[in-house]
């Protein structure tokens, strides 16, 4: 019995409701007017042309979501959409929305309001009163017993309240939901998030994790060994780990504002010149071999392309310095194949050490795809292939 009666203590249960009178209110002020079966069809009709207008998916989305919901805002369990139309499939999906809406509204409404109507006159019949052609139920002369069909009619008035409003509420999420370009890019966005979480992660636990180890260990080694030359190396050790955690940091946080910009605005390999330029600008002499459509290659694969080649040039920069190296990028058939060669130094990290590395392993391997670095051929090579699909 509670759990029948639990919907009615909720807000959201009445705010369905009003939404579906909303969606009557114009016809029937035009019923005011002029009584006539043919403006519920006028209305039908003129609602069509209005659910091709982009911007009526805006206003019907806000409008289902804060009624419908009680949310002003998506969250995980909700699926409406408040942007306008961008395509055709958007637009019919809404002209079906208008018109269910009205339909649906319209058999609220009249049933609601018979049904209320219908209690009061069963009441009044008891009490040997003359009722108007009201009742659902035609009802011969007056009765005490006719008092005991208003619980029946109450009740049926509760389940078109709880069930029209489940109802509509089903058809908003079907009929306002994203279209499959949006649930794409929605995951797009997800994708994005969810790599650069991975890639905060491991930075903090590389980069800062180490330095705060090192400086732990140099203190608690200087102060034990009480030697001034020791401790002035164990401070000048404290202050380049110190440094270079701070670059790291610099690094890391520069990932968390970037995170805020949509996925959209983020670099793809359409933006590899600028940075080419930005790796000449540092002292390396960098030769570029660009084969295949770069363009059509898809948004997630082209943003993690651009952060692999970014990874690579930053590792290069670091270790090796102002040397010649030599950037492939080459999208052929199904494969973005991405190749940065530098000659090999003595300060080249190792094939599995250093977090950029695994980054750039982990972030192909993320994409379906797969990385390798280390020495080829008396160079320094980092070689990423990734699916276009």
């Amino acid at each position: 019995m509670v759990r029948l009666l639990r919907p009615f203590g909720r807000a959201v249960t009445y705010t369905r409701w009003l939404h579906l009178f909303i969606a009557v209110v114009w016809p029937a002020m035009w019923l005011f007017v002029e009584e006539a079966w043919w403006i519920w069809l006028v209305a039908a009709v003129t609602l069509a042309p209005a659910g091709l207008v982009p911007a009526m998916r805006t206003v019907e989305g806000l409008q289902a979501r804060l009624l419908l919901t009680g949310h002003r805002h998506n969250s995980d369990s909700l699926d409406i959409v408040v942007a306008p139309s961008a395509s055709w499939n958007d637009r019919w999906r809404l002209v079906v929305w208008l018109e269910a809406r009205l339909l649906l509204g319209y058999a609220t409404a009249m049933l609601s309001v018979r049904l209320l109507i219908s209690s009061v006159d069963l009441v009044a019949s008891a009490f040997g009163h003359d009722v108007d052609e009201g009742l659902l139920v035609l009802l011969d002369g007056h009765g005490w017993w006719h008092v005991l069909l208003v619980p029946v009619s109450l009740a049926a008035l509760a389940a078109t309240v709880v069930g029209s409003g489940r109802l509509i509420t089903a058809l908003a999420l079907r009929l306002l939901g994203p279209s499959p370009a949006e649930r794409l890019a929605a995951m797009e966005e997800r994708t994005e998030q969810l790599l650069e979480r991975t890639r905060i992660a491991r930075e903090l636990h590389d980069s800062i994790g180490h330095a705060l180890t090192v400086a732990v260990v140099q203190a608690g080694a200087a102060r034990a060994a009480g030697d001034p030359a020791f401790t002035d190396r164990a401070l000048n050790a404290i202050e380049e780990t110190g440094r270079a955690a701070l670059e790291d940091l610099e690094r890391v946080l520069g990932i968390l504002r970037e995170s805020e910009r949509p996925v959209s605005s983020r670099p793809t390999l359409t933006d590899a010149d600028r940075l080419l330029e930005s790796a000449r600008a540092s002292g390396a002499k960098v030769e570029a071999e660009l084969t295949g459509p770069v363009d059509t290659v898809p948004g997630p694969v082209s943003r993690e392309g651009y952060r692999i080649l970014q990874e690579a040039l930053t590792n290069v920069l670091r270790h090796a310095g102002a040397v010649p190296v030599h950037v492939r990028i080459e999208v052929t058939g199904e494969t973005l194949a991405l190749e940065v060669r530098s000659r090999l130094t003595a300060a080249t990290p190792g094939p599995g050490r250093g977090s950029g590395l695994r980054g750039i392993r982990e972030r192909a391997a993320l994409l379906g795809g797969h990385a390798h670095t280390g020495p080829d051929r008396g160079d320094w090579q980092v070689h990423a292939e990734l699916p276009l699909r």
